[in-house]
C-alpha cells in the first residue's frame, strides 16, 4: 500500500534577506546581502535579487561584492530572525506534535501524527493553510514541500521555491528521482559525489543501474545499502520531534590575525564565558572542554579535556580551556578561536570547583576577582559598542524617529528613516558620536489587524499576532 503524502517540508524563502527587506522598505525588489562585512565574512543568505548576479551562501563576502557591487550588504539581525522563526515554529507545532527543526527557517512536520492530514487533498489543504498563516503572521513567504518520506518532500520544497508549493504523488517518485543528480540525496556530499563520478554515476537513475552490490563495494556496505535504498526512492526515517543536543560551542572569526599570546589568552576567556551562559540558558552542563584553534594558515587543531563530571561552572571552563591552549603553538597568528562543551548532562557537580584553582575557596575567590575585572571592564566595551554601527542594524533618532544604518566611517553615519510599514525613507548623515541617536531594537514586520488568524495566539510576545501580508500577489500552487 503507497503511503499518502503527509510528510511536509517547510523552507522559508531567502529568510534572512527576506527578513531585511520586509523591515527596510527601500530594500524590497533590490540585491540584499546578509553575512560578516570584513574581510573574512561569508554570504549568509542572498535575496532572489542577488542570486541572479550569482551570489549564494556560503561565498565568501569580497566574492559577491564583485558579482554585485551595487547590492545592500548587511549584518545579520538574529535577534530578529530568532522571533520570526518562533512564529513560524509555533504554526507549525499546531499542525502536529512532531515537528523536526532544522534550523531557523527549516523544519520537517509528520502531519499524519497530528491528524492533520491523511491523504493526498487533506495534506495538500494543510500546506496552502500553512502558507497563508505564514505570510499573515510574518508577512514573509515559506516554500512546502508534501510526500510520503522525508527526502522526497524536501525535494519538493526545492521544486517549489520561491513561495510555492509541491506535492509529490505516491507513485511518481522514481521517475522524479532518476534524472536527478546523485547529489540530492541525503548522506552525498562533495567527497562521495566525486567518488560516485569517478566510477561514472552522475544521476540517481545510474545508482540504480549500477546496483547494490556496486554501491557496497565502491561506498562500503552501510553508506553503499543506505545509498541504494534512498535511490530507490525508500526512505523509512522518521520526524523525530527532539533532537538531542551533543554540544554547545561558541567561535570568532578575527578579520586580523592574533599574534599576542595575552591577547589569545584573553579571547579564549571570553568565549569560554559565553559558551557557559549558551549552556546555562539550555539547563545543560558538561564534561568534555573543547579548544578549537584554526592559525594563519588555515591548519585547524582541536584540543579537548574530560574533567570528572559535568559542569557548568565559567571558571572551571575558563581553566580547562586556558590549560589546552598551552599545548598549541599560536605562532605566525590566529584567526579563529572556539570554545566548546560536550558530554552534556542536565545537572552538575558541584565539586568541581575545585578543578579550577585547586580549592573550592581559592576558586571562588578567583572567580570573584574576574567579577570584579568584568564589571570594571564593561562600561568600557559598552560604551565602544554603542557607538559603532553596523550597517544594517536598528537606531533611533531623537528628533527623526526610527530607521537603520546604511554605513559608517571616517567620524559619519548614514542612516535611511524608515519602518516596516513606512513608505522608503529619507537619507540623513551624522557624526558617530551625536548624542541624538542611539541603538535600538528591531521593529516587528506586522500590524496586529482585527480577523486575525486564530493559530497566531501561540506566537511569542515579542512580536505582534498578525497583520496583512507586506504586499505581494497570490501564493502559488504547483501541482
Amino acid at each position: 500500500m503507497r503511503k499518502a503524502p503527509t510528510i511536509l517540508h517547510l523552507d522559508m524563502d531567502a529568510f534572512y534577506a527576506s527578513a531585511e527587506q520586509a523591515s527596510k522598505p527601500s530594500l524590497r525588489g533590490k540585491a540584499v546581502v546578509v553575512g560578516g562585512l570584513g574581510p573574512r565574512g561569508v554570504v549568509a543568505t542572498a535575496s532572489y535579487e542577488a542570486r541572479v548576479f550569482g551570489v549564494h551562501s556560503a561565498m565568501p563576502m569580497g566574492q559577491a561584492r564583485r558579482l554585485a557591487p551595487n547590492a545592500a550588504y548587511l549584518v545579520p539581525r538574529f535577534g530578529l530572525y530568532k522571533a520570526i522563526s518562533e512564529q513560524v515554529m509555533g504554526l507549525l507545532r499546531e499542525l502536529s506534535p512532531l515537528v523536526e527543526p532544522l534550523s531557523l527557517d527549516e523544519a520537517f512536520v509528520d502531519l499524519e501524527a497530528g491528524g492533520t492530514a491523511w491523504d493526498e487533498a487533506s495534506a495538500r489543504l494543510a500546506g496552502a493553510k500553512l502558507r497563508a498563516d505564514i505570510r499573515a503572521v510574518t508577512g514573509l513567504t515559506g516554500s512546502v514541500g508534501l510526500a510520503a518520506s522525508k527526502m522526497l518532500a524536501k525535494i519538493g520544497s526545492e521544486q517549489a521555491k520561491p513561495d510555492g508549493l509541491v506535492v509529490i504523488e505516491p507513485g511518481t517518485e522514481r521517475a522524479l528521482l532518476g534524472p536527478m543528480s546523485v547529489r540530492i540525496l541525503p548522506g552525498v556530499g562533495p567527497a562521495t559525489g566525486d567518488h560516485l563520478r569517478r566510477a561514472g554515476i552522475h544521476t540517481v537513475d545510474e545508482i540504480v543501474e549500477a546496483g547494490e552490490d556496486e554501491l557496497v563495494r565502491l561506498l562500503g556496505k552501510a553508506h553503499g545499502h543506505g545509498l541504494y535504498a534512498m535511490a530507490l526512492a525508500y526512505d523509512e526515517r522518521p520526524v523525530v520531534a527532539e533532537r538531542e543536543t551533543k554540544s554547545v560551542s561558541v567561535e570568532d572569526t578575527y578579520d586580523v590575525d592574533i599574534h599576542d599570546r595575552v591577547r589569545v589568552s584573553l579571547e579564549v576567556q571570553r568565549l569560554a564565558d559565553r559558551c557557559v551562559r549558551r549552556l546555562r540558558g539550555a539547563g545543560l552542563s558538561g564534561r568534555t572542554i573543547v579548544l578549537k584553534v584554526r592559525r594563519y594558515d588555515f591548519s585547524t587543531l582541536t584540543r579537548s579535556e574530560t574533567l570528572r563530571g559535568p559542569t557548568d561552572d565559567p571558571a572551571v571552563v575558563r581553566e580547562a580551556a586556558l590549560r589546552l591552549l598551552e599545548g598549541v603553538d599560536s605562532t605566525g597568528g590566529v584567526r579563529l578561536l572556539g570554545v566548546g562543551v560536550s558530554g552534556l548532562a542536565d545537572f552538575t557537580q558541584e565539586d568541581l570547583f575545585a578543578q579550577a584553582a585547586g580549592e573550592r575557596v581559592e576558586s571562588a575567590a578567583e572567580e570573584e576577582a574576574d567579577e570584579v575585572a568584568d564589571e570594571v571592564a564593561v562600561p568600557e566595551v559598552t560604551a565602544v559598542a554603542e557607538r559603532r554601527w553596523v550597517a544594517g542594524h536598528d537606531v533611533r533618532h531623537a528628533e527623526y524617529g526610527h530607521g537603520w544604518v546604511q554605513g559608517s566611517g571616517l567620524g559619519r553615519v548614514t542612516v535611511r528613516f524608515e519602518t516596516p510599514d513606512s513608505e522608503p525613507g529619507r537619507v540623513r548623515t551624522f557624526l558617530v558620536e551625536d548624542p541624538a541617536l542611539e541603538p535600538a531594537e528591531p521593529l516587528p514586520l506586522t500590524e496586529e489587524v482585527p480577523g486575525a488568524q486564530a493559530s497566531a495566539s501561540s506566537v511569542p510576545a515579542s512580536l505582534p499576532k498578525s497583520r496583512s501580508g507586506n504586499g505581494g500577489g497570490a501564493a502559488t500552487s504547483r501541482p
